[in-house]
């Protein structure tokens, strides 16, 4: 007799939630970049997929890289609280791989900025966010 599985409400209700914080998140990864954009940074990668991690987004401003990490949430601590020691270790290991790959390797001229996103589409961005 063949069973017809059908999701609980619960699950749907996940499921939904799930797909609209996807869609935010690239929403704001969008904007970012129009932002960087605007300011004359070439976006050369989004959402760049290393071996250890992965970059939302990768400009040039010259002769230097900018990576940026975007994250978004009602409110811009929100956002940022949600930026984890594993994820930042991730981070600079992503960009040393994608650095490795460079002409001047990682010699490089980098930056490392957090782009921070709130419920109303408002960004605030932390240039050099992870210097200590």
């Amino acid at each position: 007799m063949p069973f017809d599985f059908v999701s609980s409400p619960a699950r749907q209700t996940r499921k939904a939630r799930g797909l609209t914080n996807y869609l935010a998140g690239h929403a704001a990864e969008a904007s970012v970049a129009r932002l960087y954009e605007d300011r004359g940074v070439a976006i050369c990668a989004r959402n760049w997929h290393g071996s250890t991690g992965e970059i939302d987004l990768i400009g040039r401003d010259g002769d230097v890289v900018i990576f940026v990490e975007v994250k978004q949430s009602r409110t811009h601590d929100l956002a940022a609280s949600h930026l984890s020691d594993a994820q930042i270790r991730r981070i600079f290991a992503t960009v040393d791989e994608f650095v490795a790959g460079e002409p001047r390797g990682l010699l490089t001229d980098v930056r490392i900025d957090l782009a921070l996103v709130d419920g109303q589409g408002r960004i605030e961005v932390v240039e050099n966010a992870f210097v200590g």
